[in-house]
């Protein structure tokens, strides 16, 4: 078995699925980067929005299921919080996916494999891919296998990205953090915003997100993880 194929049947093991097509796996984990041509239909980007509607349905599920006196707030609170890209990170990396991720060799060499927002993409993309080959209960398994903890145990809420990005630039003598809409996808009642943060001295970050403060607080965690800081660890 080539190390290509074992890393392939890790993730399969990781997760508990194996796949019948296999192909949908590979496109999972292919990064546009990757994708012959920069063919955005070779990448996972196709499999990335299908999975973000499904793990969102299969999540709002497990919720009204498992807290039947919470109401339509509590819920929707809670179903942010475990569908947001940093958990969705999380869970890559619980899942492994940075080593079977195929990237091109810029952004490789870029860190790639440890980037929030491709780590999220990609975990999303895992979960299309299993409900494109197996449907709803198979894609259910899985996101219950890995969101079941999170969402009886819910982590520690995480300290305010853009807050931090500020009092982390003023120590070192640096402007206030600007943000810039550089993007909008999406339906039109649905829109997904990508934002870029601005500080001068520093390459922009950019964050996506349902909101533009979504989008603004997830460019701010980007720029604070390309920069080395921990959130948990933060000290101005």
């Amino acid at each position: 078995m080539s190390r290509k194929a074992k890393i392939r049947t890790d993730v399969e093991s990781t997760i508990g699925y194996q796949f019948t097509d296999k192909t949908l796996l590979e496109r999972a984990l292919t990064h546009i980067s990757a994708a012959s041509g920069g063919n955005r239909i070779a990448s996972y980007q196709r499999l990335e929005f299908l999975g973000d509607h499904v793990l969102g349905l299969v999540v709002s599920d497990m919720l009204f299921r498992a807290f039947p006196k919470a109401n339509e707030g509590e819920l929707s609170r809670r179903l942010a919080d475990l569908v947001r890209k940093d958990t969705c990170a999380d869970i890559a990396r619980a899942m492994d996916l940075g080593p079977a991720m195929l990237l091109g060799n810029s952004e490789s060499q870029a860190g790639g494999r440890r980037r929030t927002t491709i780590l999220a993409d990609m975990c999303e993309a895992l979960v299309g891919a299993v409900f494109v080959d197996g449907g709803y209960s198979a894609a259910a398994a899985v996101i219950e296998k890995f969101w079941h903890e999170r969402l009886v145990k819910p982590a520690k809420p995480l300290r305010d990205a853009k807050t931090m990005l500020q009092e982390w630039a003023q120590a070192r003598g640096l402007p206030t953090p600007t943000y810039r809409e550089t993007g909008r996808s999406g339906p039109h009642h649905n829109p997904v915003f990508k934002v870029a943060v601005v500080l001068p001295g520093k390459p922009d970050a950019e964050g996506s997100g349902k909101s533009k403060r979504a989008a603004e607080q997830a460019a701010a965690a980007t720029m604070l993880e390309r920069e080395g800081v921990n959130p948990d660890k933060f000290e101005a």
